[in-house]
């Protein structure tokens, strides 16, 4: 069956229906005595090649698990005998300070208090080695969180300073400051919001436009100004 090499289930019945055929071709030609069949011998070397390279597909990923798990499993080998050897020395040194059997037990019922000691030593040594990847890894995740959809309370509280000002949603630079400080954003967190939703929720009224395209008309705010790519400017 094809189903053992990976081969898709499309793939199987046209596969074994060919095989079938080929089979079927071989054995009347072994029995009549027939000459050689070129196009048979094709198509076997075609599915020979196709079991190979569904075998190597099937594989290389198992083969790069293993080696992957031979590497953890070293490193752990190598972490475990490193704490035995220290648990060795210390129940020797214990021995040798005690003058009696019986301090050298209680002492080392003292020591065996925790046993969960050796597996937080192991811990310990685990994130002392893989600190920095993981603190890459941690700053890389803040870094797509931050990238991505901006949290619940900062969107209110953009939103509601969009619904106060919705005639000119022109923040300032000292509101965008101060927008900064209470969300938690930074300005560029801001300007892109801002320019993401007065583009898609935001058209400006007729007064507004004829400001914009003539900068004599007086601005709501009493000043003319002019409006070129998505920023603000004053004459």
């Amino acid at each position: 069956m094809m189903v053992l090499v990976g081969a898709p289930p499309e793939v199987v019945a046209r596969l074994e229906e060919a095989c079938s055929a080929a089979v079927h071709n071989s054995e009347a030609a072994c029995l009549g005595g027939g000459d050689p069949d070129p196009a048979l011998d094709q198509f076997m070397e075609a599915y020979c090649e196709m079991l190979t390279k569904y075998e190597e597909e099937l594989t290389k990923p198992f083969k790069e698990a293993m080696l992957f798990l031979s590497k953890i499993d070293s490193q752990l080998q190598a972490l475990t005998v490193h704490s035995s050897s220290d648990s060795a020395s210390s129940g020797d040194n214990i021995v040798g300070r005690s003058g009696s059997p019986e301090e050298v037990d209680a002492t080392m019922n003292e020591s065996c208090i925790d046993p969960r000691a050796e597996d937080r030593e192991i811990k310990a040594k685990l994130l002392h080695k893989y600190t920095g990847y993981l603190g890459s890894l941690k700053q890389e995740f803040m870094k797509k969180k931050k990238n991505g959809k901006l949290p619940k309370e900062a969107r209110h509280q953009l939103l509601d300073w969009w619904s106060r000002h919705y005639k000119w949603p022109y923040p300032s630079e000292a509101q965008k400051l101060a927008l900064a400080e209470s969300t938690g954003l930074d300005l560029k967190q801001i300007n892109n919001w801002f320019i993401n939703q007065r583009k898609r929720h935001w058209k400006p009224s007729e007064d507004i436009q004829f400001a914009v395209m003539d900068p004599t008309h007086p601005h709501p705010h009493h000043h003319p100004h002019f409006y070129m790519d998505n920023n603000l400017t004053f004459p």
